[in-house]
């Protein structure tokens, strides 16, 4: 299997990533990055509101591999988008980063009332060179129709939480239909499938553990998947997902898991 898929830029983005979502330990991204490069992953993911910039920044200078084969996702924070603060919050994480240029910027919620706006300037960027792609994450249906139709460029990725116990196939059909890559966030589910009979009895199967078999069965629907951990064997365990292929009755199987539990949470300022 493909290790990577064609983003609408043309350009190749890693079906599989490193999530640093609360790495905030001193030396904790460092050393994640450091060993997660060892054993082949190149996309690294973060974002200002995880507050690990700087120090994702020194783990991919670091890592020993050159930046040009690496693929780094940061995001702009809601703040940011309510004071439209948007170009200015980009070079601030940049510069956080250590980096030249990201390859992909996400608008990491959809702030209402703002995102359009953050689009645009977005879009800016992305004409500059300094973000080699854009894209968006948490919008929904009807948040992605209303940009799509406001938009001239239309967003690279969207990334959402999407697992075996959360399984939004409406959104995720949206965006495959419109060229738009779904990147799953949280697709371990914290640890809260790990334990289902119907994995196990897969993972048995195949020799896999029940994590590889939910991340297989993410890569399966067509999407690419960012777990995060800074154990190397979790590590290297999340990574040999590419060497075995679950069966149409087994990917229904788990289809049935659905029971809408999400395990990221709202931020605060959106909730209604």
């Amino acid at each position: 299997m493909d290790k990577t898929i064609t983003l609408n830029t043309g350009a190749r983005m890693p079906l599989l990533g490193l999530g640093t979502f609360k790495m905030n330990a001193e030396g904790e991204a460092e050393a994640a990055i450091a060993s997660a490069a060892l054993m082949g992953y190149r996309l690294f993911d973060t974002a200002s509101s995880f507050r690990n910039e700087e120090a994702t920044g020194r783990g991919i200078a670091s890592c020993g591999v050159p930046r040009e084969e690496l693929f780094i996702t940061t995001k702009i924070w809601n703040n940011a988008q309510r004071i439209g603060n948007i170009e200015s919050a980009f070079e601030r994480s940049l510069d956080r980063l250590g980096l030249d240029y990201v390859d992909l910027y996400l608008i990491q919620w959809p702030v209402p009332g703002c995102y359009l706006d953050t689009w645009h300037v977005f879009e800016d960027l992305y004409r500059s060179g300094r973000v080699k792609a854009i894209g968006v994450s948490n919008f929904n249906e009807f948040e992605l129709d209303d940009l799509m139709m406001h938009a001239d460029v239309i967003p690279a990725v969207n990334q959402i939480e999407y697992h075996p116990l959360f399984r939004e196939d409406g959104i995720r059909r949206i965006c495959q239909q419109n060229g738009i890559v779904v990147q799953a966030y949280a697709p371990l589910a914290r640890g809260a499938y790990m334990g289902r009979d119907v994995l196990r009895v897969i993972a048995e199967k195949y020799h896999r553990s029940t994590a590889q078999v939910g991340l297989r069965w993410i890569l399966q629907k067509g999407c690419a998947v960012i777990p995060k951990s800074s154990h190397d064997e979790r590590l290297l365990e999340n990574s040999q997902i590419f060497d075995f292929e679950l069966e149409p009755m087994e990917m229904e199987a788990i289809d049935q898991l659905n029971e809408n539990y999400r395990c990221a949470s709202i931020p605060e300022d959106l909730q209604t």
